[in-house]
């Protein structure tokens, strides 16, 4: 019988502030989760928003995840209850959710995740349930205590209500979408100032209500000046952008053989 202690381990991890490296997973197998998962990245994001996942190849990379020992966490295309129910079925263990810009959409996502005080559908057939193997409380207590919501807010109108987002109940932590925020505040790179000063906002905002930030970053140095201010998990490129690199240096390396 399925314990879910590798889901645990990663809320617990999460939620007291633990450094935690991820990864984005854009291609839809089971064997790029279980690949990065097996090199020794704590969580890897499948990317429902911005790759060609469906629910089928969705449950294929959480498998993948799992037979790693890594937290497979889905970034859902759309704060739906069905999209949310759908990866926890699966056994995801947590959502990221996109596009979370007021406390109202936080505390629907929040149900929508939750048994106890949400609104979450109960079934206990699928991999989250053991298909079959936990009976109901005990599903409902294992669930309830390890999936992991977390918050994108990637939204100027976020920004300016932060305090009252980050302090809904059932909202695990934040993760500052700078992409996002720069293109809606009309800037073309995220270290712009109006960019860095509404990251700097979120991370202070989630520090006072005791939440954790995740955060994507493009190098160790910048990431080190982030865990200064307060974000104790990162995202690291992808398995595209791995995989591109990868590709790019072994052809840079052999081109001596064209002469």
């Amino acid at each position: 019988m399925s314990t879910g202690a590798p889901l645990i381990a990663f809320r617990q991890r999460f939620m007291r502030g633990d450094t935690l490296i991820g990864t984005f997973i854009k291609t839809p197998t089971s064997h790029t989760s279980e690949l990065l998962g097996r090199v020794g990245f704590d969580f890897v994001v499948i990317d429902e928003e911005h790759a060609p996942f469906d629910r089928v190849t969705i449950d294929a990379a959480l498998l993948g995840a799992r037979a790693a020992g890594t937290a497979g966490i889905v970034r859902v295309a759309e704060p739906s209850p069905a999209r949310l129910l759908a990866a926890l079925d699966d056994g995801a263990a947590g959502v990221l959710v996109p596009h979370v810009s007021s406390p109202a959409k936080a505390e629907a996502i929040a149900k929508a995740c939750r048994y106890r005080g949400g609104n979450r559908g109960f079934s206990n057939s699928p991999r989250a349930g053991d298909y079959g193997g936990v009976g109901m409380a005990q599903h409902i207590a294992m669930q309830d205590a390890t999936v992991t919501v977390i918050a994108m807010i990637e939204d100027p109108e976020a920004i300016d209500d932060i305090a009252a987002i980050v302090a809904v109940d059932g909202i695990d932590g934040l993760f500052v979408g700078r992409a996002d925020l720069a293109v809606a505040l009309g800037e073309t790179a995220q270290d712009a100032a109006p960019v860095r000063s509404a990251t700097e906002k979120v991370i202070a905002a989630a520090r006072a209500a005791g939440k954790p930030v995740c955060i994507m970053t493009g190098s160790a140095a910048e990431a080190t000046d982030l865990k200064a201010l307060g974000v104790s998990a990162f995202i690291v490129a992808s398995d595209q952008a791995f995989m591109r690199q990868a590709a790019v240096r072994a052809l840079t390396e052999f081109a001596i053989l064209r002469g």
